[in-house]
């Protein structure tokens, strides 16, 4: 196989700059929210940034990144515009070691996406996303061959907002497991399980693993009782993985049920942890791990990216797990 794995998402390219508290209140920016905005919006605001770093961002392209950093080989198949935010997008992805198969493309009205990341002096961050043209991804973007050539395949909930996501989705999955890979889903959010709960409940039966919160798992399944959320959750799927914010992960395959424990530290910017938790994660499930190993190898990268600004690795994450013996 030529990809370890490879995974379809939102293609955003994150903008992330300081700024006084007085920057927030002049553009109207409620402290610490992270907003959907139109494209007038997006291009005053990006006009009006000071100084800013420009990171190549979306959740499984973050998770992308994390395994890169671990030395597996990966592509990322999202949707940029040929303009100048989306070229440097594919080129800084590129750059740091993952195959980004999807040029950018050139008709079209609708820009590539940005994420403006206002970071206040306090290590609050304030978000404000234009999705652009990387929410249009659809099935005639997932590369046949890229697909036929992966051992893991990670989806972003996400994609089910739009019909077209839902089918790019299913077209990249029926693929990668045709031909002998697996694949799987990050539920992403509770109100984006709320809204596509009959489609992700048959997902859980159709995929190798889903990766979820307790929130997550508990909207799913609409109970306030995570045990119960889970045990539907193990009844329904291969592998369910519940993260739950400072305690102990839960990894449940058939009648195997592991605990990941979680270490405490107090977080210098959250912003990727779940992300880099599924890096590390697929990382153990593409290295056929056992269910702790792979489920600790989670908690450290999540552990890691926490530690500093920004939602991917800095450290050296195999480095990481030789120190505590996963590897």
């Amino acid at each position: 196989m030529k990809y370890d794995v490879i995974g379809i998402g939102n293609a955003v390219m994150d903008l992330i700059a300081p700024v006084e508290d007085s920057f927030l209140t002049e553009m109207g920016i409620q402290k610490g929210i992270m907003q959907l905005i139109e494209l007038e919006r997006s291009e005053m605001l990006h006009a009006a940034l000071p100084d800013y770093r420009r990171i190549p961002g979306g959740s499984v392209a973050n998770t992308m990144a994390g395994l890169g950093n671990l030395g597996l080989s990966t592509a990322f198949i999202g949707k940029v515009r040929d303009d100048e935010v989306g070229r440097a997008y594919v080129e800084e992805t590129r750059a740091a070691g993952t195959d980004c198969p999807n040029k950018p493309v050139a008709d079209g009205d609708l820009p590539s996406s940005r994420s403006m990341i206002l970071v206040s002096k306090d290590g609050e961050r304030s978000m404000n996303t234009y999705l652009g043209i990387s929410s249009e991804v659809g099935p005639d973007d997932v590369p046949e061959e890229v697909c036929n050539q992966a051992r893991v395949l990670f989806l972003e909930g996400y994609l089910y907002d739009k019909d077209k996501g839902k089918q790019a989705f299913e077209t990249a999955a029926r693929l990668t497991r045709s031909a002998g890979g697996q694949a799987g889903i990050a539920l992403s959010d509770p109100f984006c399980v709320d809204r596509h709960r009959g489609d992700f409940r048959k997902l859980v039966k159709e995929l190798d693993y889903v990766i979820g919160n307790e929130h997550e798992w508990m909207s799913l399944y609409q109970t306030e009782d995570l045990s119960a959320a889970l045990e539907q959750a193990s009844g329904d799927s291969g592998l369910i993985v519940c993260t739950r914010s400072g305690e102990d992960v839960v990894l449940v395959r058939g009648s195997e049920q592991a605990i990941a424990p979680v270490r405490e530290i107090t977080p210098v910017d959250a912003t990727g942890a779940g992300d880099q938790f599924a890096a590390g994660f697929l990382f153990g499930l593409a290295r056929g791990a056992d269910l702790a190993t792979a489920g600790r190898m989670g908690c450290v990268a999540a552990a890691e990216v926490i530690s500093h600004y920004g939602a991917r690795p800095e450290a050296d994450l195999k480095d990481l797990f030789r120190k505590e013996g996963l590897i």
